[in-house]
């Protein structure tokens, strides 16, 4: 089931996220040269990937436990649906991995085997990957890697818990130092707010308009 207003919302919030965070980088003299907007552009992607690495190990926890808490007969049901989420999970792993191993300073021996032709060929790859786990990084941090496909209600609640855990994250690995500390302090707190009332209305939403709640896809 796709309702466009949620998925609108969704992408809102993704795009919001990253001005605001531009914002804030650059109000408070992040960026004042262009290797700075080098820095926080490569920033950007290493706390978009943390944020994929987060929800990689975020997702089996919430997907097991949600799948444990329903009754028996949908459990199956659950577990055969999350094989479509595991897949997209694989596939940009394997897409960040082949590129990896592939300029790889031990690679360099294959490399030099396979000549021009080969090199080119794997320089496509390469970059073929890289594009793709960009686009998919943005796709599982839009659509919280097609979970919805499980049950609708699953991606609020999974993107609520992944929040949060980022939010931590960030205040244990002092990010934004530059910032001051009631401006931190708001950034910080201020995704994990809005993503958890935006998870509530999606919630309310799909019981309002659609009968959908957490206890009926238990089985409660």
């Amino acid at each position: 089931m796709e309702d466009p207003d949620v998925r609108r919302l969704q992408l809102w919030r993704t795009v919001l996220g990253i001005v605001a965070w531009v914002g804030l980088m650059v109000t408070y003299k992040a960026v004042v040269s262009a290797d700075d907007v080098k820095a926080m552009a490569d920033d950007r992607l290493d706390q978009s990937w943390s944020s994929v690495l987060v929800l990689v190990c975020t997702f089996p926890v919430v997907v097991g436990g949600f799948t444990a808490a329903a009754r028996a007969g949908l459990r199956r049901v659950y577990l055969r649906r999350a094989l479509r989420s595991f897949g997209a999970v694989v596939a940009i792993m394997a897409s960040m991995g082949t590129s990896a191993l592939a300029m790889a300073p031990e690679s360099a021996g294959l490399r030099d085997a396979v000549g021009l032709p080969g090199k080119i060929a794997i320089g496509v790859l390469c970059l073929w990957s890289v594009g793709f786990a960009l686009y998919g990084i943005g796709l599982s941090l839009v659509h919280v890697f097609r979970t919805a496909d499980i049950h609708e209600v699953v991606p609020p609640v999974l993107a609520g818990v992944l929040v949060w855990e980022m939010a931590l994250l960030d205040v244990v690995t002092g990010a934004y130092t530059q910032v001051p500390g009631a401006a931190r302090a708001v950034f910080i707190l201020g995704a994990p707010l809005t993503v958890t009332a935006l998870s509530w209305w999606e919630l309310r939403r799909l019981r309002r308009h659609h009968g959908l709640t957490i206890r009926n896809a238990l089985g409660r």
